[in-house]
């Protein structure tokens, strides 16, 4: 959210600066007025932008998340075919999923659900390789179910 309120914060000193510039140069009375009708309405809308945009689902192809490894947990899905995969990602080191859409893909959707399947057949979770990764092995799936974490390491027996 805070990115937000910078993104807006830099529009708004930019429309400000904009409508600065038109205001001190040597311009007809109503090319001003026009200036700082448009900067005053350039505002509301972009912060209506950014605002509608906050519970949009990204497209994975628009964020980087080749550099997460297989630190990739799906918290939900949700397949709409044949438009696309929403996707409820959480990164490692990360508290709060986002939303991502994948384009429909019927194998990526079988690898999807059998994946999931078997998460809850092993009572583990799903994970998701990073889409983008160039050195990522095309032949494995993108889906897996995450492996049983280790057990601790055995106390020796004070015999």
């Amino acid at each position: 959210m805070g990115s937000l309120f910078i993104l807006y914060g830099a529009i708004v000193v930019i429309a400000a600066a904009l409508a600065a510039t038109v205001i001190w140069a040597s311009r007809p009375l109503w090319v001003k007025s026009l200036a700082i009708a448009l900067a005053t309405l350039l505002m509301p809308i972009a912060y209506a932008g950014y605002a509608e945009l906050l519970g949009r689902p990204k497209p994975v192809s628009a964020e980087s998340i080749a550099d997460q490894g297989d630190e990739i947990f799906v918290v939900a899905a949700e397949m709409d075919e044949p438009r696309a995969i929403y996707l409820w990602l959480r990164f490692r080191g990360t508290r709060a999923p986002r939303a991502y859409a994948l384009p429909w893909n019927i194998e990526t959707a079988k690898q999807l659900r059998r994946a999931m399947q078997q998460a809850e057949a092993q009572g583990t979770a799903v994970r998701m390789r990073g889409v983008s990764q160039p050195d990522r092995d095309t032949q494995a799936p993108l889906f897996y179910p995450a492996p049983h974490p280790a057990l601790p390491p055995k106390q020796p027996s004070s015999s």
